[in-house]
């Protein structure tokens, strides 16, 4: 098949109504698509994961309010390239510019000489400056559900040029096979049904030989195994983007709250056969350690800690050890969730009061009068 650009790049949205999924960010009940309306977009950070299409919505938003798009790439780019430009400036991976770039950026970002757009799959409260994030507006994008995967490879075979020009024949279960593989990221579900497509013309192809020639050519057919070989998988045992992905953690969670270790070494075992990323697993039993078991028994911080650091340096197969381990000791341990109804009514607190004086003996008291006022007595 000839082409000149991969299948994610042809079917690339040419309008903001195009682009599937993200209904609450751009849809025409958003916040953001009103400020459209009115011929105005802020600055923004599109924070979310590879594939949900944080580079297209910049450049449509731009499109949207007649802009000029100047992208810039983060590892390569200085800042000389759009200075004294009145446009909007996107640049991606945000979080690899370094604090002195990121500080060049504020007075344009300030007196309104760009429109910035910054992407960036990491979060901004750690991986942007606060002086630049003070001025941003923070759009959080998810991952594309099943049904918005589906919808797009449905497109991609009735609207490509290229694949129409081939006889494939793809059920709907197919279809949906592809998005359950792809993680919630557009760009590998069209490449993945582009290479499915691609083998099966071939295999299709070496199958009709001589004897039927050029007559009537039949459909090649992708299967499901075609499907598990271009995703390097055996079985769909684990939806990774879906709604079985959080029933399982859930489960998992619930397991070990409930210190049913049976039941907790299952699911992990449910994780890992899925393909599930190890430091997701390690992450989720640190935040456990902490709001399930806490000060009832104060090492679990440690030894999730030193389990998240551990499968870090190891990776697969070993770290379902350590993640075994870890899990067993989690679940058995005593449970408390003192600490997360102190902070959560602790801070129901402050929002209900407000910024409060600070009692003067509890003040700081660095000078001599200071002290003669009252600051820091008895301390």
């Amino acid at each position: 098949m000839k082409h000149t650009s991969p299948l994610a790049e042809r079917l690339r949205p040419k309008k903001l109504v195009e682009v599937v999924g993200q209904e609450k960010i751009i849809g025409q009940s958003s916040v953001l698509a009103q400020s459209l309306k009115s011929g105005h977009l802020p600055s923004l950070v599109l924070w979310g994961p590879p594939g949900c299409g944080k580079t297209t919505i910049a450049r449509l938003l731009a499109q949207e309010i007649g802009a000029i798009f100047l992208q810039l790439e983060a590892v390569t780019s200085g800042l000389k390239e759009f200075r004294n430009k009145q446009t909007v400036l996107f640049i991606d991976e945000i979080h690899r510019w370094n604090k002195k770039q990121q500080d060049a950026l504020l007075p344009y970002v300030e007196d309104g000489t760009i429109i910035f757009i910054g992407a960036t799959t990491e979060n901004p409260s750690f991986e942007v400056i606060s002086a630049l994030l003070s001025r941003l507006k923070v759009i959080i994008l998810q991952p594309l559900s099943k049904t918005d995967l589906v919808i797009l490879l449905q497109r991609a075979l009735s609207e490509d040029s290229e694949l129409k020009n081939i006889k494939i024949n793809l059920e709907s279960g197919e279809v949906e096979m592809i998005a359950d593989f792809s993680g919630g990221d557009a760009r590998v579900a069209l490449n993945a049904l582009e290479l499915c497509v691609n083998a099966s013309s071939r295999l299709g192809s070496n199958a009709r030989t001589s004897a039927a020639g050029d007559q009537a050519k039949a459909c090649s057919q992708v299967t499901p195994d075609i499907i598990k070989q271009v995703f390097d998988r055996t079985n769909l045992l684990y939806d990774k983007a879906g709604e079985e992905h959080y029933n399982i953690i859930s489960a998992f969670i619930k397991s070990l709250r409930g210190s049913d270790v049976d039941a907790a070494v299952y699911y992990l075992a449910r994780m890992i056969e899925g393909g599930e990323d190890a430091e997701f697993i390690a992450r989720r039993l640190l935040i456990f350690s902490s709001e399930d078991i806490g000060n009832a028994l104060p090492t679990a911080l440690v030894v999730a800690n030193a389990c998240f650091d551990a499968v870090r340096k190891i990776g697969w197969p070993e770290s379902q050890l350590i993640l075994t381990q870890t899990t067993i000791y989690l679940a058995k341990a005593p449970k408390s969730n003192l600490s997360v109804r102190a902070i959560s009514s602790a801070r129901a607190e402050v929002q209900e009061s407000g910024n409060l004086p600070i009692p003067l003996h509890l003040r700081n008291a660095p000078t001599k009068f200071m002290k003669d006022l009252g600051y820091s007595q008895g301390y």
